[in-house]
């Protein structure tokens, strides 16, 4: 890791490999996947920059990484949950054809609940 657009230092964040590193929104914390594995690493840039001990948050077949190390995964706002793709089977090539996203569901959930 290194500032962008420079000057400053570089700091390893992984022993083991990674790629698809992505900020925590909260700014503390960069996630990256290796391989199968999601990976955290505790950031702190006050009073300097330092760089903690990486863990593993979780494992799984998430689709293959993809190119130019581009994630292809998303985090919340919160930095608590996470957006992935998983292919429907193990033997298979990944390749999604849809993604239903549905807009305003609580509104809906709303006329489902009675009111008193």
């Amino acid at each position: 890791m290194q500032p962008f657009p420079g000057p400053g230092g570089k700091w390893q964040v992984s022993t083991d490999g990674g790629s698809e590193a992505v900020w925590n929104p909260n700014g503390k914390e960069i996630f990256y996947r290796n391989g199968n594995k999601m990976m955290a690493v505790a950031v702190t840039t006050e009073p300097a920059f330092s760089v903690g001990k990486a863990m593993m948050l979780f494992e799984g077949d998430f689709g293959n990484q993809t190119l130019a190390n581009i994630p292809n995964y998303d985090v919340s706002s919160d930095g608590l949950r996470f957006l992935m793709f998983k292919p429907t089977d193990h033997g298979a090539q990944f390749a999604p054809t849809q993604i239903n996203i549905v807009l305003n569901w609580f509104e809906e959930l709303k006329g489902f609940v009675p009111t008193n």
